[in-house]
């Protein structure tokens, strides 16, 4: 019997790309319930990430292997960036709510479109243009008044800062993506991350992680081990841009896990940002369908 990626890969891997954006979008709820400093979460969600990412890649005999010559510099870039994203993005949802949140950090696919030319040959196309500005419109109904006093401003800020760090993230495994499946990658970028962060144990040593573990462990293994190492799979058959503008579902995930669980629930300005950034995916995916990307 054929599976369904042999029979249909464009749906298979837009498949695999969706359910790691309804895994990665629980990053929105628990980034504000865990009650500790995001450098703490970030570390503690890297450490159990990379234990059971390795417990899987031994169970499934990949090659941990990679070509540190050629490759050495993307990890290394990668999981700083990576980390920088995640920090970032803690503090945007800590100071805004969900919706700023996850929305701000969404301004991504528009600066990927802008930045991928400098890392890859390939050119700039007018219709990535026109869809991140329909992202971009659809983010201005969702955010505040601009003002700096507001702390919801700040985050807002804050989360296009995340933007960037994670735009040039995933341009850096895009260009490398050769060096493994992405499992190796992110057990890769994991190990970078822990061995960054490791200080903030002792910056904060007053962290009370009692209360803390099951939700740092659905961070850990669920939107961080399973979402990301999805969503990094699907690169091989989407140019990052097409994966980043599809991508733009995961903030819908996020604001209907933040009225469900933490009961923020949207304005109709805000549904209609939202109704915008779901026409861009669905067209989007109609394009990349249609042109083989």
């Amino acid at each position: 019997m054929k599976t369904t990626k042999s029979k249909n890969p464009h749906l298979y891997y837009a498949l695999l790309l969706n359910l790691g954006m309804l895994f990665i979008s629980t990053s929105g709820v628990l980034g504000r319930y865990i009650a500790l400093p995001p450098p703490v979460s970030i570390w503690f969600r890297s450490l159990i990430a990379i234990v059971l990412l390795l417990l899987y890649a031994r169970y499934k005999k990949f090659r941990f292997q990679i070509n540190w010559k050629k490759h050495g510099a993307a990890v290394w870039w990668s999981g700083f960036f990576m980390a920088l994203h995640w920090i970032t993005y803690f503090f945007a949802l800590q100071w805004s709510n969900v919706a700023i949140g996850m929305l701000s950090l969404f301004t991504y696919p528009i600066i990927t479109v802008f930045l991928e030319p400098f890392f890859m040959p390939v050119q700039l196309q007018k219709r990535h243009l026109l869809l991140g500005i329909l992202i971009l419109v659809g983010i201005y109904f969702l955010v505040p008044e601009f003002d700096l006093k507001n702390t919801a401003t700040q985050g807002l800020l804050v989360g296009l800062f995340s933007a960037l760090a994670y735009s040039l993230r995933n341009l850096i495994l895009k260009k490398h993506n050769a060096m493994g499946n992405g499992s190796i990658q992110m057990i890769y970028q994991l190990g970078v991350i822990v061995l960054l962060l490791l200080p903030v144990l002792w910056i904060y040593p007053e962290a009370d992680l009692s209360s803390q573990w099951p939700y740092l462990l659905v961070l850990g293994a669920v939107t961080t081990a399973l979402g990301h190492t999805l969503f990094l799979s699907s690169f091989s058959h989407f140019s990052i841009s097409t994966a980043s503008i599809l991508s733009s579902v995961q903030p819908l995930f996020g604001v209907l896990l933040g009225a469900l669980f933490l009961s923020e629930i949207p304005d109709l300005k805000s549904i209609f940002g939202g109704l915008l950034i779901l026409t861009t995916v669905v067209l989007e995916s109609r394009s990349a369908r249609s042109k083989k990307i």
